[in-house]
């Protein structure tokens, strides 16, 4: 047991340190943010804290508050901590496109061991954001659930089947439910409180630099073709030199 060795250095009875009670992993509370991405596709990447790194799973139409809506989220490969709060443009290579930071907040789960529920594809956890709150759950499928597209099951977003990264984000039935859709009620950051638009004009737009860049693809020349677009409002708002 985890405090057995504690236990055993220690008389209790003698001294005022607590015998404690080992912590079950349903009391951990970690990070968590969902970020709105427009790459070769619009979706939105979910993402939990868990072992230093951000689980991520790519959600094409976005968290749904309806219970009866099962949103495929499909398991992409793990994030840094620090990619939590980046809100900007990824300029080429992979995932290129524009990343909203649409919410976070914290996560708790309501399972005694998160590792074995993830490889178990039954995670159950509680949400304290901005926009997402309440119980939820992901649950690993087959691969076959209506929507899912297949592919070649690379890059951010991407669906496949059969290969174990097929899910879907539930929302269970509480206080925070509803048939609201909160994708179209709240479509804005959460921390610059603009749209996709209004981040890529910035004046100065955060990006972030792909270890691997590679330029090309239809997600480039997107890329390409929208920081163009965003080009010309930022020229209206420059002032007018005067004589």
């Amino acid at each position: 047991m985890p405090l057995d060795e504690y236990r055993k250095k220690r008389d209790f009875s003698k001294t005022p340190e607590p015998a404690g009670k080992a912590a079950k992993s349903k009391t951990h509370e970690g990070f968590f943010c969902v970020q709105k991405h427009l790459a070769s596709h619009l979706h939105y990447d979910f993402r939990l804290e868990h072992n230093g790194v951000l689980l991520s799973w790519a959600v094409p139409k976005g968290p749904s508050l309806d219970p009866s809506v099962k949103r495929l989220a499909m398991h992409v490969e793990d994030h840094p901590i620090e990619y939590g709060e980046f809100e900007g443009v990824i300029p080429e290579g992979y995932g290129a496109g524009i990343v909203m930071l649409w919410d976070r907040g914290t996560w708790t789960p309501e399972v005694a061991d998160v590792d074995a529920a993830l490889a178990k594809g039954d995670l159950k956890f509680t949400l304290n954001g901005y926009k997402l709150k309440g119980s939820w759950v992901l649950v690993r499928t087959s691969g076959r659930y209506p929507g899912a597209r297949r592919g070649s099951g690379r890059g951010e977003g991407a669906t496949g089947s059969g290969d174990g990264r097929s899910w879907l984000l539930i929302k269970h039935r509480d206080e925070w439910s509803g048939d609201l859709d909160i994708t179209e009620f709240s479509p804005k950051s959460i921390k610059s409180d603009g749209d996709l638009e209004d981040i890529l004009a910035a004046d100065t737009p955060e990006v972030w630099r792909s270890g691997k860049p590679a330029k090309g693809g239809a997600a480039g020349a997107m890329l390409t073709a929208i920081i163009d677009r965003a080009a010309q409002p930022k020229a209206k708002r420059k002032p007018k030199r005067t004589r």
